[in-house]
């Protein structure tokens, strides 16, 4: 087992990838195409002004030899993370390529096309829910009908306003050596990391035995881990990337924190809704029921105008037969008035 440094850290890429021969095997890796040449372009590195995320950036000029045994000049942006990040920042650095007056060498095209493009993405995080631990996103052409266009393809105003990617899920490598990229990108796998020191792989070198490539893949990390620049670059990046997900595991916690009170708050909004609602209906009931009872009143003093004119009209009848000379008990026998009643009259 050897002890190399880890180039997951930004200062041991750049160390790894400087060396163009390195740079050419993991490119051809990528491509799956031989790149005969490769040199860096001009490039932002960031370092100490990072803010929130870890982000390398580095651009070559390649020269990639196409089936028909040509070579093309390409241009590959390759973009290194081990924080998850937002896209826009990828996108920005696009914009600046696609308005990179530099991109466009009039020598060899006089037209004045940009060069072809490739991204790359080293993510040291998953990308949603994509199983593969490397995806290769390329466009077409299509006509209305939505059928491939192929007669003219590819095309240089074409690839100068379009260009493929390369998606690496660093986390998704776990070992896995099925072809020659993941086999490149196995000096990458995290699995490999030490347990007590996160800066250092442990790589064993027998899987390595005979590949050339591989082999100055390795030499160059076991260097960068004897490099005493690039420890202590790499022991400033970890404090900085220690200092992050300290805040990030406080953000975590506070919005965890926030989540809860949210949800108790929705629970208690629910509950004086649900109370609220409980006390309209109850208010209702009783609305109903005052009418209902108001209704009763009404009609009990319905009946009681009904009862008072009906007594009146007897009476009005038992004085009429009183005057006419009969009797009390024969006007109580006839109207079902008392006879003390019919003696008041």
């Amino acid at each position: 087992m050897l002890t190399v440094a880890n180039p997951i850290f930004d200062t041991v890429f750049k160390y790894l990838v400087e060396d163009e021969r390195v740079a050419r095997t993991l490119l051809s890796a990528l491509l799956q195409r031989e790149v005969v040449e490769v040199h860096v372009r001009k490039h932002e590195y960031t370092n100490g002004t990072r803010d929130k995320i870890s982000m390398f950036r580095i651009d070559f000029g390649a020269q990639v030899r196409q089936d028909d045994g040509s070579l093309k000049l390409i241009l590959i942006e390759l973009q290194k993370t081990w924080l998850e990040t937002e896209t826009l920042r990828f996108r920005q650095y696009l914009g600046t390529q696609y308005a990179d007056p530099d991109n466009i060498i009039k020598e060899e095209n006089p037209e004045g096309y940009g060069l072809p493009m490739i991204t790359v993405y080293l993510l040291g995080h998953r990308v949603g829910d994509i199983e593969e631990s490397v995806i290769y996103v390329r466009h077409k052409s299509y006509d209305y009908n939505g059928q491939e266009v192929t007669k003219g393809i590819p095309d240089p105003f074409v690839e100068s306003l379009v260009h493929d990617s390369i998606i690496v899920q660093i986390p998704l490598l776990r070992g896995r050596v099925n072809n020659r990229l993941e086999k490149v990108l196995s000096v990458f796998d995290q699995t490999h990391k030490d347990k007590k020191n996160r800066q250092v792989l442990n790589i064993d070198e027998t899987v390595y035995e005979g590949d050339e490539e591989m082999n100055r893949i390795i030499t160059r990390l076991l260097s960068a881990a004897s490099d005493a620049k690039v420890r202590q670059d790499m022991n400033v990046e970890e404090e900085y990337f220690q200092a992050i997900e300290n805040r990030d595991t406080a953000i975590m916690m506070r919005d965890e924190k926030i989540k809860e009170q949210d949800t108790k708050i929705v629970e208690q909004s629910n509950q004086i809704a649900e109370q609220s609602n409980q006390i309209a209906e109850q208010s209702n009931q009783i609305a109903e029921q005052s009418n209902q009872i108001a209704e009763q009143s009404n009609q009990i003093a319905e009946q009681s105008n009904q009862i008072a004119e009906q007594k009146n009209a007897l009476l009005v009848s038992a004085k009429a037969l009183r005057d006419a000379g009969f009797s009390a008990e024969q006007i109580s026998s006839m109207t079902g008035l008392p006879a003390e009643e019919i003696e008041k009259l």
